[in-house]
């Protein structure tokens, strides 16, 4: 049963249906097409209503999931029955078929395109190339079949007017290793010739100037002869084959413009020119091409050859025999080729195991016309027969699986129509043999006198009659109409024209003149030319029993092989992709004989299904079986499911099947287990989902320890490498000062700045332990300086000797109850009037103080120390000072400059020696707190001298 498709879109499986009734039948076919579902199951059997539109459920994605797939598993389509068939193929190694068939316009034609393709692409996963070469031959080969046996017809642009049956060989892996093909031509002459004829075959490019070619022109004949011609190629055709096969469509469509004209006494050729192109193309003598179709060459009964001269008529009949004969015989070779290319050449089963086959079988199906004719009686008798095995098979297939799982079987009534393929094939008594026995006789032999013939040795037949037999039937005509009442219905036949198309009116003149001629493709056609006409002693045979004998064949073929079927309805008449006409569908329904299957496949069981895959299946919906269950069998497990669910008295148990007698069980099940399936799905995400989390977080974790050792390592071998690089730094002139430090990992970049810090402290204070303890205080108060100034002024003395003015030890009793902080500096201050008075400036732990050098450095002026807020220096030359207040009376201050060197810098020595004794006075206080009170103010220094120099005004503190 099919899955994946809601009831919205129907049953998916007519087998299903509630009851067997044409009315649901097709009810259930209407709703599916109008709703997209083109695909429907009857079984195994494929229902395939053509959508008349591109539908995109063909491309690779849709390969692969029906690609080993059982038949339920998915909606029902064309690649299911083909993988059904290529599994039962490879697994049981069995050959199978699969028969497609439908009218005229159904899509038999495009079904078999898409089951060769699918069986070309789930085929040779390891690409082997003479596998891809047998593949590319196999389809190549549809393109070429179409375009010499497809025609355009009055119901179809694309008209199959020939049957294909295709074997595909495959070896023992499931790979295609060849084919074969057989044809069975429908008609000898399709109204349809070459899409584009060159110059040189003395043709011109209008089809319509062709008799053979007028009404059967299409749009697309440029681009399907690139096709075409690509196609040859491919498989293998050489250049002079196909220029061959060009001759050879060229004298056709010349032979069907030639006409004759009669002078009363004999019979001529309306223009000479058109002899010498055909023997031109023909490569014969134009003399012997002119005779052929004037004469005729007849053996008496004393063996004397005498040439007989045609009528007018006979000509023409001739002319056209000659055409067909060479359009068949064209057909014939082709496929021929094509098939001496793919056939499996040198097969040894116990070398390369068990050669099985798939064949795909492309007939013409059922045909009902208004003028129903030989063509017609042909493909009916072919459909008859091909029916007949239908029954045979499925009915036979449905007995042994019973007889295998110990199922009772119950007689299934059908319809036998063995007794209409009797009326049409039994020997001596059948409408062929009346047929053949009417062309065969001496004589004047029409239609209507093997209508007689027919009307007498078929009268008590209950499936034919004639207007004859049944007076008051004023649906036939009397000696023109006979009808056969065929399991599909009544279908009237005119007789008119029986006779010409049943014989053969090729004169043995013709198959000499080819088999002569210098072309080997032409001479290689007709090998039964070779014979003189005194060694010619029987008849051909006609064109029915050839056919017969054919379809015969056909059935044989398939009667070894396990079947696989593809019904095709063409929805309307009009190619409309939203129109579904009920009563051509129907009539389509009744004589494909589709509810006649259904019944058969439902008298006994609707469903079956082997223990292990129902069990699969449903599972799910008994306790005891969810989700393995612990009893003896997967039967005794299908019994718990099947009596928890109350349907003991609906099923039978096989030896490896459980048949289920009817769908509504089955729609339980179903619906019970798409009720369970969200929650099962919900479950499955849930333990999926953590497992997937599980699995993360343990790659997480190993990810981590990975970064971790690799961090580790990275950080040791760091320290192995500044371990390397500053081992002998203690013995070094620069004590390592010079040596490049390694880049660091992230981790350690903060403990590479404080490694780099102590180093560089470490230096310091190797340098700074050779200074003599004289030097210290200047040391000191050039490391503040510069901690200071350093990159704000060009020249703050660093390079030279501090020089403080002394004092006399004895003065400096007078503040002995005061820290010292620095010697008295000689300064000048300047007033509000520009004029400038030599001080001194003497700064201890608590005051500032202002001294007078000239009176023995007398205090002038006494300052807190903690009143004052600041210090501000120049960015110039110049030696400008100001000294910042809490009560902003700040003092402004012009250092003189040294006694020995008058142009020397003296504010570096002024502010290194006030941070110095600052910061050692203040060693508990934060370097934040040390870094604010000595900022200076450049901006402001360099505004104050402004207005200074400006206004020649100052404030004095």
């Amino acid at each position: 049963m099919a899955e994946l498709e809601g009831l919205e879109f129907g049953k998916s499986d007519f087998v299903l249906l509630d009851e067997v009734t044409m009315e649901q039948f097709m009810e259930n076919l209407k709703l599916r097409f109008e709703k997209g579902r083109i695909y429907t199951y009857i079984g195994e059997v494929v229902v395939s209503v053509n959508p008349y539109r591109q539908m995109d459920i063909y491309g690779k994605d849709n390969i692969e999931a029906y690609r080993g797939r059982e038949l339920y598993e998915n909606p029902p389509h064309l690649y299911a029955v083909s993988d059904a068939a290529y599994k039962a193929m490879k697994r049981r190694a069995k050959d199978t078929c699969i028969v497609i068939s439908g009218e005229s316009g159904a899509g038999k034609t495009e079904a078999s395109k898409y089951i060769m393709q699918y069986i070309a692409a789930i085929t040779n996963p390891s690409q082997r190339a003479e596998v891809e070469s047998v593949k590319n031959v196999l389809l190549k080969s549809n393109c070429v079949l179409e375009a010499f046996g497809n025609a355009k017809t009055n119901r179809n642009d694309n008209s199959s007017r020939f049957g294909k049956y295709m074997d595909i060989n495959f070896n023992f892996n499931g790979d295609p290793t060849g084919g074969h093909i057989n044809n069975y031509l429908l008609e000898k002459l399709l109204r349809g010739g070459s899409d584009e004829m060159l110059q040189s075959f003395h043709l011109q490019n209008d089809p319509a100037v062709y008799v053979y070619t007028k009404e059967g022109t299409s749009n697309n004949d440029r681009s399907s002869h690139k096709a075409v011609l690509s196609a040859l190629e491919v498989i293998g055709f050489s250049k002079e084959e196909i220029t061959s096969v060009y001759q050879i469509l060229a004298t056709i469509l010349l032979l069907g413009n030639m006409q004759f004209e009669s002078d009363g006494e004999s019979v001529n050729i309306v223009g000479q020119e058109v002899v010498n192109h055909i023997s031109e193309l023909t490569a014969t003598d134009p003399e012997s091409v002119n005779k052929s179709l004037l004469y005729r060459t007849v053996a008496t009964g004393g063996g004397e050859v005498i040439e007989k001269g045609h009528t007018e008529q006979d000509a023409c009949f001739g002319r056209d025999a000659f055409a067909k004969a060479l359009y068949e015989r064209l057909f014939g070779w082709i496929v021929s080729r094509i098939n001496s290319i793919i056939e499996v050449k040198d097969y040894d089963p116990v070398l390369h195991g068990k050669n099985t086959v798939i064949g795909v079988l492309d007939i013409y199906g059922f045909e009902i016309f208004d003028n129903n004719s030989f063509e017609q009686f042909c493909i009916n008798y072919c459909n008859e027969k091909l029916q007949q095995l239908f029954i045979e098979l499925i009915l036979r297939q449905e007995q042994d699986e019973y007889q295998r799982e110990g199922i009772t079987w119950q007689h299934i009534e059908y319809f036998n129509n063995q007794i209409i393929v009797d009326l049409v094939e039994q020997a001596h008594k059948g409408i062929i043999s009346i047929l053949d026995e009417a062309c065969l006789t001496v004589g004047k032999v029409t239609d209507t006198v093997c209508l007689d013939s027919m009307d007498t040795k078929l009268a008590q037949h209950p499936h034919y009659t004639s207007r004859k037999l049944s007076p008051t039937d004023k649906s036939m005509d009397f000696q023109k109409h006979f009808r056969i009442r065929h399991y599909a219905g009544d279908v009237t036949y005119s007789v008119e024209g029986f006779l010409d198309k049943n014989k053969d009116l090729l004169f043995q003149d013709f198959k000499r003149l080819m088999y002569n001629s210098a072309n080997p493709v032409l001479k290689e056609m007709w090998p039964d030319g070779h014979l003189s006409i005194t060694e010619v002693t029987k008849r051909p045979l006609t064109a029915a029993t050839l056919f017969k004998n054919s379809i015969v064949a056909l059935v044989d073929k398939l009667a070894c092989k396990e079947p696989y079927y593809v019904r095709c309805i063409k929805p309307n008449e009009m190619k409309s992709p939203v129109l579904f006409d009920d009563a051509r569908c129907q009539h389509q329904v009744a004589y494909l004989g589709l509810l006649e299957n259904v019944r058969v496949r439902r008298a006994g069981f609707a469903y079956r299904q082997l223990y292990a895959r129902f069990l699969q299946r449903y599972k799910m919906t008994c306790e005891y079986t969810w989700p393995n269950h612990l009893m003896a069998s997967d039967r005794e497990a299908v019994e718990a499911i099947v009596i928890q669910h109350g349907f003991q008295d609906d099923v039978a148990y096989g030896q490896t099947k459980l048949f289920v007698r009817t769908p509504r069980s089955l729609f339980t099940l179903e619906q019970e287990r798409n009720h369970l399936i969200p929650i099962l799905v919900t479950f499955l995400q849930k333990v999926w989902r953590g497992t997937l989390a599980r699995a993360r977080c343990r790659r997480m974790r190993a990810i981590y320890a990975i970064m971790g050792c690799y961090k580790r390592y990275k950080v040791k071998a760091h320290f192995w490498e500044v371990e390397r690089r500053f081992a002998n730094v203690r013995t070094m002139a620069d004590y390592g000062k010079s040596l490049e430090w390694p880049t660091p990992p992230a981790a350690l970049s903060q403990f590479h700045s404080i490694t780099v810090m102590l180093h560089r402290r470490w230096w310091a204070r190797q340098i700074v332990k050779n200074i003599p303890p004289s030097d210290m205080l200047e040391v000191r108060a050039k490391v503040a300086a510069m901690t200071a100034l350093s990159g704000e002024r060009k020249d703050w003395g660093v390079s030279r000797n501090h020089s403080s003015n002394k004092i006399n030890p004895g003065y400096l009793c007078c503040f002995s109850a005061h820290r010292l902080f620095l010697s008295p500096v000689l300064l000048s201050q300047v007033n509000r009037f520009n004029k400038s008075t030599d001080r001194g400036l003497l700064i201890t732990d608590k005051y500032i103080y202002k001294l007078e050098p000239k009176k023995q450095y007398k205090v002038l002026k006494k300052l807190p120390l903690d009143s004052f807020t600041g210090v501000s220096v120049t960015t110039g030359v110049d030696q400008m000072v100001a000294l910042h207040t809490s009560s902003q009376d700040d003092v402004l201050l012009c250092l003189q400059r040294g006694e020995l060197c008058p142009n020397q810098d003296r504010v570096g020595e002024l502010v290194g020696a006030i941070v110095d004794h600052f910061t050692r006075s203040q060693k508990t206080a934060s370097n934040a707190l040390v870094l604010f009170f000595f900022s200076f103010s450049w901006l402001f220094m360099m505004s104050l001298r402004a207005d200074i120099k400006g206004s020649q005004s100052e404030k004095v503190g």
